[in-house]
Order: structure tokens, then C-alpha cells, then sequence
């Protein structure tokens, strides 16, 4: 079967958002007395949504403030506002994607709002438009497959026509849960991790262009580590 659809994820794909997200959460939680480092947060926390990262930070700190979620949502929304850059050769990607011809959206645990923010001030936000799905849309987020479902149907292609790119632990397992063939995107280690749970992994977004036109000629199922 023949590739119809590419699910980007957003932050860590698209959007070099992660060192910004994990030195507002370490800021965040040394205020609540956890004296934790930003690498030390992006270990732990990438790829998460803010509520299930929340009983990790309650089993280290106890019970936190209320509104302190919602707070800390805020603080992350400023910071990307102004803060998150584009992955180098995102654009450059997306519209490989178009000239090939192929359908593309990107499916995110980040809130609509926030994407909205990344997009806007990394100058991608003409580009990707109204082509987003956050987890909220679907109830719960990565790593259950419910996200990369919801976007197939709502392009309806099936699953095994898809291919979705991600860079965390969380978004590989879902794609895999949702029976899609994944590129891992490890542009800070060997991919070990994404590797270990079927991703096909590359370590550079200007390699995926070439992983696309196989997918198209031979089908999603090509590229997964044991062909």
C-alpha cells in the first residue's frame, strides 16, 4: 500500500521548542523545591502532555498549588511565544512534502493555543494552517494511539497508509500502537531509544525527503527496521 499521509509531530520535529519548554519546567518545579535541571527535564518530560507529567512531579513534591498546572501552561505559552525556533529544515521539509504531492498534518500533545504560538513566531504558521491535532481534540494524548487515529480519519486514510515522524519515546509507541510505520527524528543522540520500539530512525529532517519517495513507490511498510 502506497503512502497518502505524513503525520508531523510538532515540538522536537518541527518546532525546537524542548530546551525552551524544559527550562521553564525546571524554573517551575526548583520553585516547588524539586531542584531539577533542564536536561534533566527534557529526559523525563519530553514528549508528555502537562497532565501526565503531573503525578511524577506530585510523587517527588507532594501536592501542588491549585491552578498550578494551568499557571504553568501559561508560562510555557509566553516563553514559546517569543522563544521557539524552527527545526532547522522544517519549511524546507513541509513543502518537499507538497511538491511530492502527498497529504500532511501534524498531530501534537501541545494545545491548539500553544502550537498556534510556536507556529506563528517561527514563521510556519502559513504553511501548516488549519492542518493540526492536539490531544485534547481526542481526549488522550501520547502515547496512546488516539491522536494519529483521529488524524488519519479526519483525512481518511487508514493507518498503514500513513507515516508519522517523531522524535520522543511517547510518540513513537503511539504511532506504533496506532499500527503506523514511524521516522524517528534523533537530532541529539543515536535514536537507541526510537530505534528500540521500531522507528526508522534518521538524525537530520533533510534526510526524510528521500525516506518519502520510497514510502510512495514501495508503501509505509518498507522503511521499518526489519525490512
Amino acid at each position: 500500500m502506497s503512502l497518502e499521509l505524513v503525520i508531523f509531530d510538532c515540538d522536537g520535529v518541527l518546532v525546537d521548542s524542548e530546551p525552551v519548554a524544559s527550562r521553564v519546567a525546571s524554573a517551575a518545579l526548583g520553585e516547588l523545591g524539586w531542584a531539577i535541571s533542564p536536561a534533566e527535564c527534557f529526559r523525563l518530560f519530553t514528549g508528555m502532555t502537562l497532565r501526565d507529567a503531573l503525578p511524577l512531579v506530585q510523587a517527588r513534591v507532594g501536592t501542588v498549588p491549585d491552578g498550578w498546572l494551568d499557571q504553568l501552561a501559561e508560562r510555557f505559552m509566553l516563553a514559546m511565544s517569543t522563544e521557539a525556533e524552527p527545526v532547522p529544515g522544517a519549511r524546507e521539509t513541509l513543502l518537499a512534502t507538497d511538491r511530492r504531492g502527498l497529504a500532511w498534518c501534524v498531530a501534537s500533545n501541545s494545545s491548539r493555543r500553544e502550537m498556534a504560538a510556536k507556529f506563528a513566531v517561527t514563521g510556519l504558521a502559513g504553511l501548516v494552517g488549519a492542518r493540526i491535532h492536539a490531544a485534547a481534540d481526542v481526549g488522550r494524548g501520547k502515547p496512546a494511539p488516539d491522536l494519529f487515529l483521529a488524524a488519519a480519519a479526519a483525512n481518511a486514510v487508514p493507518p498503514e497508509r500513513c507515516l508519522v515522524v517523531e522524535d520522543s519515546v511517547p510518540g513513537v509507541s503511539a504511532a506504533a500502537a496506532a499500527g503506523m510505520v514511524c521516522v524517528g527524528l534523533a537530532r541529539h543522540d543515536d535514536g537507541a531509544a526510537l530505534a528500540g520500539l521500531g522507528a526508522r530512525v534518521i538524525h537530520d529532517l533533510g534526510e526524510l525527503a528521500g525516506l518519502l519517495d520510497v514510502a510512495m513507490r514501495h508503501g509505509p511498510r518498507h522503511l521499518r527496521r526489519d525490512q
